[in-house]
């Protein structure tokens, strides 16, 4: 089992006072987390998301991130494989990069990417896109191992050329991908790549997920594999703030939540911005595990797409405050669950919007000090 974190650069202040203050937390958690025994610090890749996601340059993130830390792993998750935003050269040749640069500590993700408004700013269409991402993701590895590279596809042209440099693993990192739906799920079993789950769907729903991924993994054809590292691996998103009084955790842990997903629905469903300062503190009903809040109950309970969303739903599960919020047991109750539905590995997550940095840095030492030892 490995422990991660997983970061978005979310956050509820926009201006560059707000940018500059959150990815000077981010920092000082990914040190924090080597130091507790975190195995990986992962970082989304998103453009034009303003509040949900302000990591739009994750090479040069995780990069620093190697050069002030000596072993934990270091992970893109995951790169964006649209050409105009990352041409399959400049990927193979930045993950190169950063593997030899961090001793062979990259973790390599690779998919679509979340939106239209993404998309649309490179100039594609997300419902037309896949074929384009199928590509790139074949092409990539062929750049780590091959001493030229000559590529004439239907969607994308390489003329022979020497890439350089090649990866500190040989023969590449391992390679996973962004799995947001059960189509995804499938390819990535199918393909040979390990599976990101980036949803908030909980251990019921990594249990039916895991179950697709292994049986596709089971069926592949080597043929079909991506890059010449096939890797079985399930990782499963895990909202989390554990704090010494578990009533706050919930409470902070559920207005994060509920601020990741209102920013989420303004861009996938054309909801209204998020306001927290309309919120109340009533964010949790008594003896249940619903977030019930009127505003949310009554405005973004559902999720209507936009017409070029092409139908990509994000889990109910968002709506469920049945997350590692509470105490230290709680907290070691969920990962628990999350191991039994088929979980390699804990992807925890605390930046949601509203968290301050005090509640994230308790919550990274209460799993370093006693939720990972309890597991190892």
């Amino acid at each position: 089992m490995r422990f991660s974190l997983i970061f978005e650069a979310q956050i509820e202040d926009a201006s560059r006072r707000g940018e500059q203050q959150v990815f000077d937390e981010l920092v000082e958690q990914a040190l924090l987390a080597e130091q507790l025994g975190f195995d990986i610090v992962w970082s989304v890749e998103h453009t034009s998301l303003t509040h949900y996601a302000h990591m739009s340059a994750p090479e040069t993130f995780l990069a620093f991130i190697a050069g002030k830390t000596n072993r934990i792993g270091i992970g893109h998750g995951v790169v964006c494989l649209m050409p105009a935003m990352n041409h399959p050269i400049k990927v193979a040749e930045r993950v190169a990069t950063l593997d030899l640069l961090s001793k062979g500590r990259v973790h390599f993700g690779i998919g679509k990417g979340g939106s239209q408004q993404e998309a649309g700013a490179y100039g594609y269409d997300l419902k037309e896109l896949q074929p384009l991402i199928d590509e790139a993701m074949y092409l990539i590895p062929k750049m780590f191992v091959e001493e030229e590279v000559e590529h004439n596809g239907p969607l994308l042209t390489v003329p022979p050329r020497p890439i350089h440099p090649k990866p500190y693993q040989d023969p590449h990192p391992p390679m996973y991908m962004a799995c947001t739906n059960l189509g995804t799920l499938e390819r990535a079993g199918e393909r040979g790549l390990g599976a990101l789950v980036l949803g908030f769907g909980g251990p019921e729903e990594v249990a039916k997920k895991n179950q697709i991924y292994r049986d596709a993994w089971a069926r592949r054809d080597p043929a079909d594999q991506v890059g010449y590292r096939p890797n079985q691996h399930l990782a499963a998103l895990c909202p989390t703030i554990v704090l010494d009084d578990p009533e706050q955790a919930r409470r902070i842990g559920i207005r994060g939540q509920r601020y990741f997903y209102e920013s989420l629905n303004y861009w996938y469903g054309g909801g209204p911005k998020p306001d927290p300062k309309t919120w109340g503190d009533e964010l949790v009903e008594e003896g249940t595990d619903t977030i019930i809040t009127t505003k949310l109950a009554s405005e973004t309970i559902t999720m209507d797409l936009r017409p070029d969303e092409g139908g990509r739903r994000p889990s109910s599960g968002i709506l469920s405050a049945k997350n590692a919020y509470g105490s230290v047991a709680d907290c070691i109750d969920y990962v628990t669950q999350l191991a039994e539905a088929g979980a390699d590995e804990i992807l925890f997550m605390t930046n949601m919007g509203t968290v301050p940095q005090w509640a994230q840095l308790e919550t990274l030492r209460k799993i370093g000090t006693h939720v990972i030892p309890h597991f190892r």
